[in-house]
């Protein structure tokens, strides 16, 4: 496999706008899904999935208008959100009640397995022949991150449309002349039981799962960050002694780490190999990665999976700064080892 296989290009992504019960739903027809890495919790086998490769973690995205709303729903692992483009509301409780929080491009919000949560794009940027679209880059953990429990009212809305939620997780689509498979059974409606095992969070309660970029604890004394013009920040995950990393406010167990970090024009992350799956998310400007003796150029809303064990080296040779997340599989990834 080339290093271009390994990326994933924003502007050749493959969307989905049936992945999930609520797409027909007023209010949810206009959301495009992406599986980037994984497979994802798409309910719809038309889903097109980008690397396959397990990562321990999954990666996805979420392009839609402004006023377009993904309904109330729970994870079985943690979900984390980079607002790439746009400005997005998020709301918790299973009907959407409890509180709300709006996020701006470059936050981050991570949100744990017992609380409902929806989100919806509020105002969005121009992009090619629209002005209202906003971009979520998305990461799941596990390398299956199972099935998304949904909201009670979120069946009764499909119903009208259509659309029926199988016990196995997947979607029939009585529009098209689909039928419910012999031996399948429809999958039950969301108990109270379930709803009373997610938290109440309001919305300042909500602030406690935030980081806002304008407050990122950029350092420049990490392993990575001691070259010129480099600077990192803890995301997702808790201090790393070996990397010089400090713990995240979003510092409880995922099962992956995210950390941020900042390239100014010429700078430059020597040769070094690491032993955990890294996925590179490009939030602003570009950068040349070069593995081995090939080399790729990433620019924004690009993802890059770099291979485990292989020889890597980062630069920004353009002349604005460039903005990186970068997710690692693991709790603790182990100290870079540099050439």
């Amino acid at each position: 496999m080339t290093i271009e296989n390994r990326a994933v290009r924003y502007q050749s992504l493959i969307p989905c706008t049936s992945a999930f019960i609520d797409t027909r739903s007023p209010g949810s027809d206009k959301k495009e899904n992406f599986t980037i890495i994984g497979p994802g919790v798409a309910e719809n086998p038309e889903q097109h999935v980008h690397i396959s490769i397990p990562h321990g973690f999954n990666i996805g995205g979420a392009r839609q208008p402004a006023g377009c709303l993904n309904s109330q729903h729970s994870h079985l692992t943690e979900e984390v959100f980079v607002v790439h483009t746009g400005v997005w509301r998020f709301m918790s409780g299973v009907n959407a009640d409890d509180g709300d929080v709006a996020l701006a491009a470059g936050d981050v919000i991570s949100i744990p397995t017992d609380i409902f949560r929806g989100f919806e794009c509020i105002e969005g940027i121009k992009e090619g022949n629209r002005d209202d679209l906003g971009y979520l880059h998305a990461v799941l953990g596990g390398d299956d991150p199972g099935r998304v429990l949904w909201s009670p009212s979120v069946f009764d809305m499909a119903k009208e449309y259509g659309l029926v939620l199988l016990a196995d997780g997947s979607l029939i689509d009585k529009t098209k002349g689909e039928a419910i498979p012999a031996g399948k059974q429809p999958m039950s409606v969301t108990t109270k039981a379930q709803i009373e095992s997610h938290r109440v969070v309001t919305s300042e309660e909500l602030k406690s799962i935030i980081l806002r970029c304008a407050e990122f604890d950029w350092q420049n004394d990490t392993v990575l960050s001691k070259f010129a013009g480099v600077e990192e920040a803890a995301l997702i995950g808790d201090e790393n002694k070996n990397e010089h990393i400090k713990s995240s406010r979003l510092g409880w167990s995922h099962g992956f780490v995210m950390r941020a970090l900042k390239m100014q024009p010429n700078a430059s992350i020597p040769e070094h190999i690491r032993q955990e799956e890294e996925v590179i998310f490009v939030h602003k400007g570009s950068v040349k990665i070069t593995v081995g003796n090939e080399s790729i150029e990433l620019s924004e809303g690009d993802n890059f999976t770099t291979p485990i064990s292989s020889v890597r080296r980062f630069e920004n040779i353009r002349d604005t700064e460039a903005i990186l997340y970068v997710t690692r599989g693991g709790n603790s990834p182990s100290t870079p080892q540099f050439i």
